[in-house]
């Protein structure tokens, strides 16, 4: 159960869980469909919780993503790139937006000593369900080792790695 401001901001916002990924979302904006049924641009909330284990597991997409912070604690993200590189950036009150590239891992929980952060991602073109691939850690793992402790915490065992709907139907 979230704590009392987490829990605030979840209603106020009309937050739910969001499949496979985690953490409690919704969508905001989706711009208008193309004849492929992608939209132009998208953008959602997303409220991440140290104490009711509300992280965004290991992800990647075909898209750049653009990560907000709005406010909260900073977010630790791993970022681990096509090319065999690992950082780790902070979100938050220091550096409030992050762009992600297409085709990297990425992955966030609240930072060390911190309990919750409201964030949120845009996408142009915009997200489609079909774009998200989840990440195996026995995989990750063995591609970039000096990360696996990290890694490890940011997968969900026997999460599927398509995601099979819509999160916002």
């Amino acid at each position: 159960m979230l704590s009392d401001e987490p829990a605030l901001i979840a209603a106020r916002y009309g937050l739910a869980p969001l499949p496979v990924e985690g953490g409690l979302f919704r969508r905001t904006w989706a711009g208008p469909v193309d004849g492929t049924g992608r939209p132009s641009g998208s953008a959602i909330m997303v409220l991440l919780s140290i104490e009711d284990g509300l992280f965004s597991a290991m992800h990647r997409l075909p898209i750049d993503e653009v990560w907000h912070f709005y406010r909260g604690d900073p977010l630790e993200m791993l970022l681990l790139s096509p090319s065999g590189q690992a950082r780790v950036e902070a979100l938050g009150p220091d550096l409030v937006q992050l762009t992600v590239p297409a085709g990297t891992w990425m992955g966030a929980r609240v930072a060390d000593g911190g309990r919750w952060a409201l964030c949120g991602t845009t996408m142009a073109p915009g997200f489609v369900p079909a774009d998200y691939e989840g990440g195996d850690a026995d995989t990750l793992c063995a591609r970039y080792p000096g990360e696996a402790d990290l890694i490890r915490a940011l997968c969900r065992p026997d999460a599927p790695t398509h995601l099979t709907e819509d999160p916002d139907a």
